[in-house]
């Protein structure tokens, strides 16, 4: 039984003292023992966020991490740096990465690869584009980019891993995949694990749906089979995203 995953993505939003002034105001009731609860948070707020939760089951996570360890990469954070701090998570592959960054599936394969070297849970996003869903080609992108993302992961290693499956249609937008597209498109990523890992491990590996995940959407997306939880935006910056981390519950 795969235990539900529900990690908010502040993006660049909340300074040090308004991340903290934030976490003191949500965090006892996102404490959820029969969930796992993550916050991706900028990463100047990682410890005083990190210091905040002492005391709860709540973790956090980082927005992104290079691939290398250290050297001459000005304004890069190491998966060594985050392993030294105790940081279990972090999001790797975001769309808008992806898009504004020029983030590529081999540079998110790097990515994760050096993440799990030092015991990092790498949450790695794959989705289309509306013009990609529109041609029909939704399940070729996802292969194309989990294969890559994927790409050296060991079976033994695989299990730390969370795939999220975010439509970059629905991410910021306030639309959101209906329950049968999540489910289709998190079904059709556990076919692509099962191919690569098997089906054992496969279904130990937790896949998330992120974009335009509320409170009044959550329950009825976390009900199926497939889904194991959320990769959350907008919503985990709001006090309501208690609502969502117990959605269905």
């Amino acid at each position: 039984m795969r235990k539900m995953l529900i990690a908010g993505n502040w993006k660049m939003n909340f300074a040090p003292k308004k991340a903290v002034k934030f976490v003191d105001q949500i965090k006892e009731s996102i404490d959820i023992k029969e969930r796992d609860v993550v916050l991706c948070v900028p990463y100047v707020a990682l410890q005083p966020v990190k210091d905040a939760l002492k005391g709860t089951s709540v973790q956090v996570g980082a927005q992104n991490v290079h691939y290398m360890d250290d050297g001459a990469y000005t304004g890069e954070i190491s998966p060594a740096m985050l392993d030294e701090m105790e940081v279990p998570y972090v999001i790797v592959g975001h769309s808008e990465r992806r898009e504004k960054f020029a983030e590529s599936d081999t540079t998110v394969n790097l990515r994760a690869l050096r993440a799990l070297k030092h015991g990092l849970c790498p949450i790695i996003c794959v989705g289309e584009t509306q013009k990609q869903r529109g041609a029909q080609r939704t399940e070729d992108v996802l292969r194309k980019q989990v294969k890559f993302a994927l790409d050296e992961i060991k079976p033994e290693r695989a299990e730390k891993v969370v795939i999220a499956y975010e439509p970059i249609w629905a991410i910021g937008t306030g639309v959101t995949a209906t329950t049968a597209q999540a489910e289709d498109a998190c079904a059709f990523i556990r076919t692509l694990l099962v191919e690569r890992f098997g089906k054992e491990i496969a279904q130990k590996i937790r896949i998330l749906y992120g974009g335009s995940v509320t409170p009044k959407n959550a329950a009825e997306l976390f009900s199926q089979p497939n889904i194991d939880g959320g990769l959350v935006g907008g919503a985990s910056t709001i006090p309501t995203f208690d609502e969502v981390v117990k959605a269905g519950l």
